[in-house]
């Protein structure tokens, strides 16, 4: 099923780069229902995950790294329905297999049981806000790099893409970011609401806390900045990006230090 799922995010992918080759009203479907499947395979493997665990299937990389790759395809569906653009397709698409993929690289070789610290109310709140506040930054940074290289807005004569209107992708890429940041913060809550109940203290500056708090103030410093005069445009993409840089840094960078070993939050 696993393998299916990536099979359908890569066929999604390439429908949306088809979108940018090829300006035809007649494609312009098939995208978004091959995204609506591979999503709904991705779903059917975290459900079926969870009956075999009898546990929020949350707890491994192998499993977080399915639960991303639906919450990024969740993320951009819900901007494609709402906003009828289809120019963050091909980042989302792209951004959701290499989730499946590198899941499929890291399968587990057993069921994990969960710790006695991690069988609290606050698991899955905690997970599921903080990964749909990274879906939201991924497909942020998508934004970011598509303005890079083209910056402004993306005019009409692209319907197949926008729909019936042009897309300013600065000031999209915008509200995305605070969407995410607003998760981040949450989550950041939840987690030290949950630190207090599990080990009585709310932080205890565990190297995924800190890196955690580092992404945080990236953010925070990207809103900041974009009420700076001459902090525009490229400048802000740019932030963004050293923000999914921070991000990807939190989730998978930080597992490989030494100091991570005994770490509740390093992922097996």
């Amino acid at each position: 099923m696993l393998s299916v799922t990536l099979g359908a995010y890569c066929a999604a992918a390439a429908a949306y780069a088809l979108l940018w080759w090829k300006r035809s009203a007649r494609i312009r479907s098939a995208p978004v229902a091959i995204m609506c499947v591979a999503m709904a395979l991705n779903v059917a493997v975290i459900v079926g995950k969870w009956l075999e665990a009898d546990r929020p299937p949350f707890k491994t990389l192998h499993e977080s790294l399915v639960l991303l790759a639906a919450c990024i395809a969740l993320v951009y569906l819900f901007v494609e329905a709402a906003y009828r653009m289809r120019v963050l397709g091909l980042p989302a698409a792209l951004a959701s297999a290499a989730s499946i993929l590198y899941a499929v690289a890291r399968m587990d070789r057993e069921i994990a049981t969960l710790p006695a610290a991690l069988q609290s109310i606050w698991f899955i709140p905690h997970v599921v806000v903080y990964f749909f506040g990274y879906a939201a930054l991924v497909v942020a940074g998508g934004a970011a790099a598509i303005f890079l290289i083209h910056p402004g807005p993306i005019e009409h004569g692209r319907e197949h893409l926008l729909g019936s209107r042009s897309v300013d992708l600065a000031s999209w890429m915008h509200g995305a970011v605070k969407f995410g940041f607003v998760l981040l913060t949450l989550g950041l809550f939840i987690g030290g609401v949950w630190a207090k109940e599990a080990w009585g203290d709310y932080w205890t500056w565990d190297p995924k806390e800190t890196w955690a708090l580092v992404t945080w103030f990236v953010y925070a410093a990207y809103l900041h900045l974009s009420h700076v005069p001459g902090w525009r445009g490229r400048r802000l993409a740019v932030v963004v990006l050293c923000g999914l840089a921070a991000v990807l840094f939190t989730y998978l960078g930080v597992n490989v230090l030494p100091t991570t070993e005994s770490s509740l939050h390093s992922y097996q």
